[in-house]
């Protein structure tokens, strides 16, 4: 598994949003596979990233310091050496997002016109049925 698959969608994220900031101050590659950097954050972190053997990476940052997990700066670190990763990743979700939303959209448009065929009793009914079910599903008490 790659440094990016093992970080949490928070750290991707966040990550992300640091390589977008431009908060990697420094890079100096190592070896092919091994880089260091200086990122900025609340303050500035000591960042070994490890491309072959991403759980030998390192930051001294609190959430990575001492620990074998993927944090923001090695992401971002990560993604200022391989930016079309990053604008890969950014396009997928925003591809996501965008289907998502015709998809929210279309499921809409149905029961719009759903209800729209209802009378007023059946609304009521329906309604009626909707709120016990809440009622009965998540312990909703009036």
């Amino acid at each position: 598994m790659g440094l990016i698959d093992l970080a949490s969608s928070n750290s991707l994220w966040r990550g992300i949003d640091y390589y977008q900031s431009k908060n990697v101050k420094k890079i100096k590659k190592i070896s092919d596979d091994e880089y260091n950097s200086i990122v900025s954050g609340t303050e500035e972190y000591n960042v070994h990233i490890d491309i072959n053997h991403p759980r030998k990476s390192t930051c001294t940052c609190p959430f990575a310091a001492g620990r074998r997990v993927i944090c923001k700066h090695m992401v971002a670190t990560f993604f200022t050496i391989y930016p079309e990763e990053a604008e890969r990743i950014i396009k997928e979700e925003q591809e996501y997002e965008e289907a998502e939303e015709r998809l929210f959209e279309e499921h809409l448009e149905e029961v719009k016109e759903y209800v729209n065929g209802l009378t007023d009793d059946e609304v009521r009914t329906a309604l009626i049925d909707k709120l016990m079910d809440e009622w009965y599903d998540d312990d909703y008490r009036w």
